[in-house]
């Protein structure tokens, strides 16, 4: 690979796992500005009265959900080697953030369609297993629609035409499902899959539910860089 120079707009992909899940989105920027500051990586910062440096996440992360696909963009304002990038940063970062890869930017965020999806639903003091047909019974549904909060107030949201897949299996108090959702227009955050119980189905709401990124999708499956 060629060396960058001054003006290539570079994308890192990272991992945010452990502890670091409950990182804020506007902590975890924090995070990484500190982080190229103590790597010795100087990014070019916006013109005007009040520059700040250009990063740009992909998807913002909720707190608690871990992710193996998280995408960061950003700018160089001096002549680096890609290559040494990851490890510089991996350095300089905090325990649960790990950059996996660096290379240059050829495509926009907005062309970002699905997310792979893993979660885990926990129900204590029951047999897993037979919540399973009821599970897939009721995500099977043509329609499934619930009140979301959104930055104007809460409105109805049909969560199966932003579900494209959804898998079940299960171990004692556990269900493991594997996703495939909508990432952008519209946004299908998956916390929305256990507030659909909650809403529509209580009896079968888990008593706590986590969820992994595991990878990101254009619109046509494939894997996005």
């Amino acid at each position: 690979m060629n060396e960058p120079n001054a003006m290539d707009e570079l994308r890192l992909r990272f991992t945010k796992t452990g502890r670091a899940v409950y990182i804020s989105h506007l902590d975890l920027m924090r995070t990484m500005q500190r982080s190229f500051l103590r790597a010795g990586l100087r990014l070019k910062h916006s013109e005007g009265f009040n520059p700040h440096p250009q990063l740009v996440f992909a998807l913002p992360l909720s707190v608690g959900m871990a992710s193996e696909c998280e995408l960061l963009d950003f700018k160089l304002d001096e002549i680096a080697c890609v290559s040494e990038i990851p490890y510089l940063l991996n350095r300089a970062l905090p325990e649960g953030i790990r950059v996996t890869e660096v290379y240059r930017k050829t495509r926009k965020f907005k062309e970002i369609r699905w997310l792979d999806v893993d979660g885990v639903f926990e129900y204590d003091g029951q047999n897993a297993c037979e919540k399973l047909p009821a599970l897939m019974d009721f995500f099977a549904r043509e329609s499934l629609v619930i009140q979301k909060k959104s930055k104007s107030g809460i409105s109805d949201f049909d969560i199966s035409p932003a579900l494209r897949s959804i898998s079940f299996d299960s171990e004692g108090e556990k269900v493991f499902l594997k996703a495939v959702v909508s990432a952008q227009e519209p946004t299908m955050n998956p916390e929305l899959l256990p507030a659909a119980l909650t809403q529509l189905a209580p009896e079968l709401t888990p008593d706590f539910a986590s969820f992994t990124r595991r990878q990101v999708y254009d619109a046509d499956m494939r894997i996005f860089r």
